[in-house]
């Protein structure tokens, strides 16, 4: 089943290499995964889009090129140690799937990629979804919302996935841990009653 789940995988990162939309707004990764497969794939995160100086460089989850974890992915764990799981278990993928030049094209660059992204999660077919961040979960959630603040930390359940927006866990956003703990703590109640 795995072997199988990774070759479809693997079709689908041809179509991001063979992909055009974002022209110019992005720098592209040929040849390499646009999803990190963990053990299983009962939670999968999403992420915004690839770090500077990690997957983009590194080809590592939370990693920078010489191997050290990302501050993002330090604090990341902290958090899935609330819920006694390990950030490198688990499945990963990103909303953007190349590198976006500049910030300000992550809104354009996240809607040209909600098909694949879509895709994806259809293969993985998650019992939770943790989004990280502003744009995954406006992919994702079908209603608008003005500040993102008001959706995150709710369980939301759309075309069958269970979504879950959190504050990213970037040491830039003050929210990244103390914000966060909270939500894993009552993500870890929801894990343990439905069995997950």
């Amino acid at each position: 089943m795995k072997e199988s789940t990774e070759k479809i995988l693997k079709n689908i990162d041809s179509q991001v290499n063979a992909c055009n939309a974002c022209e110019g707004l992005v720098e592209k990764f040929p040849n390499s995964p646009t999803i990190y497969l963990g053990k299983d794939n009962n939670i999968v995160l999403i992420g915004e889009a690839p770090a500077n100086n990690g997957w983009r460089k590194s080809h590592m989850l939370w990693k920078n090129p010489t191997g050290k974890i990302l501050p993002s992915g330090i604090i990341l764990q902290k958090l899935f140690d609330i819920i006694d799981r390990n950030i490198f278990d688990t499945t990963f993928l990103e909303a953007v799937k190349c590198y976006p030049l500049e910030r300000k094209h992550l809104k354009t660059c996240s809607i040209n990629c909600k098909e694949i992204m879509n895709k994806q999660l259809k293969i993985l077919s998650p019992k939770i979804i943790i989004t990280l961040g502003e744009f995954p979960t406006r992919n994702l959630l079908n209603f608008k919302f003005k500040k993102f603040a008001d959706v995150v930390g709710n369980i939301y359940e759309i075309e069958g996935y269970k979504i879950l927006p959190i504050y990213h866990p970037s040491p830039i956003s003050p929210k990244s841990y103390k914000g966060n703990i909270p939500i894993f703590e009552e993500l870890k109640k929801y894990l343990e009653n439905n069995k997950i």
